[in-house]
């Protein structure tokens, strides 16, 4: 309904009086301003001038030696126009070609008479760039006969032109039209300018886009007020509804809270059982100077690489190690010939690749004071030449 009323003459619509809806802190309102004309027929009385010096618009400008019009008006127009922005006019002109003009490139040494009768279609260039208020572009083709400077002939007419408004029914329309003789003829193309009082009559109005961004609003605001409207009428039943609902949120956020408390409690303790399973499986040792892994070794592996497909989830790092015997540079690329051993055994057995990150240390991270300035016997740096293995991932 209220869309209706808009649509309406909103000259006379109390929609748009100091009556209009309004929200609690600041009015919204429609005015006259937010309405547009989309249809209408349009009647128009005015000017015409032509130029017809034959010099290719070289010297529009020249009204004294170019430009020929009579004192009296001398232009009628009578048109449809519709929302799509398109519209059908016709148009009837009288003029004459003054003594001592340029026409067709020569001096005029005899008035005479000019007649145009046209037809054309225009479009509005607003429904592209928007309603601009008092500028109203258009463009438009069209069709016509002509007689001028003793020759008939048909026309094809091309247009630009802008009308501006003082009310939705009074307005002023300047425009320019082109003229080109139709088929074979002698008689030359030439340029009508026009100016001329538009009455607009059998008016449709819609609104502007700002008036369709504020009734939108208007029902946002309608819309809000129902709501707290109806709030109201049943606020103790909202109200428990809503406690109620706080509540049942705050105890499933408990039960959540302490679900995932309690996976976060078993994964940590699957964590440190396959920890001490690693654990007890013992280390991997290595014989001086070697890489190769001993049967005792290969033993530990296999252990190991049935636990790890017991649990796929768990990713390991596998770092070797030197004892301190030798040159820095020689136990770091020993280390890292036991690590890809041991990294390549438990390939063989299954374990994917990624699942398996290989350290190398040389003699760093040494397990007792057998360094290079302490004297240790041989049971002693057995210790420091190994293979770990820690979960990183699980």
């Amino acid at each position: 309904m209220l869309i209706a009323l808009v649509i309406a003459n909103l000259s006379y619509n109390p929609l748009f009086s100091q009556e209009s809806v309004y929200s609690e802190n600041e009015a919204v309102k429609l005015s006259v301003k937010d309405s547009i004309v989309e249809s209408s027929w349009m009647i128009g009385l005015g000017y015409n001038f032509i130029v017809d010096s034959g010099d290719a618009g070289r010297e529009l400008l020249s009204v004294d030696s170019q430009w020929n019009g009579v004192a009296y008006p001398s232009r009628v127009s009578i048109g449809r126009y519709f929302k799509s922005g398109i519209g059908v006019e016709g148009i009837a002109s009288y003029n004459k070609y003054n003594f001592g003009k340029i026409i067709d490139g020569a001096t005029n040494l005899e008035e005479t008479d000019y007649i145009s009768l046209d037809a054309r279609l225009s479009f509005d260039l607003n429904k592209i760039i928007g309603e601009t208020a008092w500028f109203d572009p258009y463009i438009g083709i069209g069709m016509g006969y002509t007689d001028a400077n003793k020759q008939a002939r048909g026309t094809y007419n091309a247009i630009i032109g802008f009308r501006t408004w003082f009310s939705d029914h009074w307005g002023l329309d300047l425009n320019s039209s082109g003229k080109w003789a139709i088929g074979d003829t002698e008689a030359t193309n030439h340029i009508q300018h026009a100016a001329g009082i538009l009455f607009r009559f059998g008016i449709e109005k819609g609104l502007s886009k700002k008036g369709e961004e504020k009734l939108a609003m208007i029902n946002a605001l309608e819309r809000e007020n129902q709501r707290i409207r109806d709030s109201l009428a049943t606020i103790n039943r909202d109200q428990e509804a809503a406690a109620l609902a706080e509540r049942l949120a705050k105890a499933k956020e408990a039960a959540s809270l302490a679900a995932a408390e309690k996976e976060k409690e078993d994964v940590e303790n699957r964590r440190k059982q396959i920890e001490q399973q690693i654990e007890d499986l013992g280390l991997v040792y290595f014989d001086l100077n070697s890489s190769y892994l001993t049967n005792s070794s290969k033993r530990i592996l296999d252990d190991l690489a049935q636990l790890l497909k017991q649990n796929e989830t768990v990713v390991l790092q596998v770092s070797s190690f030197t004892d301190s015997r030798g040159a820095t540079t020689y136990n770091y690329w020993l280390s890292e010939r036991r690590v890809e051993r041991t990294v390549s055994y438990l390939n063989a057995q299954g374990i994917a690749k990624e699942r398996l990150e290989a350290k190398a240390f040389g003699e760093d991270k040494l397990l007792n004071e057998c360094d290079d300035n302490t004297y240790c016997p041989e049971e002693k740096h057995k210790i420091n030449r190994r293979s770990e293995f820690k979960v990183i991932r699980f």
